[in-house]
């Protein structure tokens, strides 16, 4: 004879399941995290070389938002302090991607959060650089500035800014594949030579 199945407890499997709108949250306060990395980066090397980091408002568009400024600096400290968000971004996602390699399938919003701050960033300013819009102080413009004697086309920077995102991208979907592990790290190593290419 078989047992009826008690009937399960609504409040309880409610209390088990994570709440919506902390998942928002979570994946929500994620994303800030990866924008705060993000911008300590150029804190650190404008400090780094003591530019006198500051943060002062940025008048563009409709959405009030902020830029880190610094004091003028050499074409390849200008580069440095440019690319240094990146750079952190870089970090961050290598190590969710290398520690939570099947993220996609995991209850993790808040990590979900900085990978997606990251990828979309990235592609946010390879957008910009490709269509040379955005204010001018965006990093992809100030990373192009810097390179070589006379500056690089911008566009040319934001593919680069973009290689690294599209492969972390497709990583996240694809965790078994090790040519793209392989490939977004070596994409990442080389927007750091770059430094080698930037002007004094």
């Amino acid at each position: 004879m078989a047992w009826a199945q008690a009937p399960s407890d609504p409040q309880a499997t409610a209390q088990k399941a994570p709440s919506v709108i902390t998942s928002t949250l979570l994946f929500l306060g994620g994303a800030a995290a990866g924008l705060g990395i993000h911008e300590t980066g150029h804190v650190i090397f404008s400090a780094t070389f003591d530019a006198n980091p500051r943060v002062e408002p940025l008048h563009y568009g409709v959405i009030p938002f902020f830029k880190i400024e610094h004091d003028p600096v050499t074409r390849r400290q200008e580069f440095v302090i440019s690319s240094a968000g990146f750079w952190m971004q870089y970090v961050d996602s290598e190590w969710i991607l290398t520690a939570r390699p099947d993220l996609r399938h995991e209850h993790q919003p808040f990590l979900k959060g900085m990978l997606a701050f990251d990828l979309a960033a990235s592609t946010v300013y390879s957008i910009a650089a490709l269509g040379q819009f955005g204010p001018l102080e965006r990093d992809t413009r100030g990373m192009a500035v810097s390179l070589g004697k006379d500056g690089w086309p911008e566009p040319v920077v934001g593919v680069i800014v973009l290689a690294p995102a599209a492969l972390d991208g497709y990583r996240y979907l694809h965790p078994e594949s090790r040519w793209a592990k392989w490939a977004s790290r070596s994409a990442k190593i080389a927007s750091v030579v770059l430094v080698a290419a930037a002007g004094r």
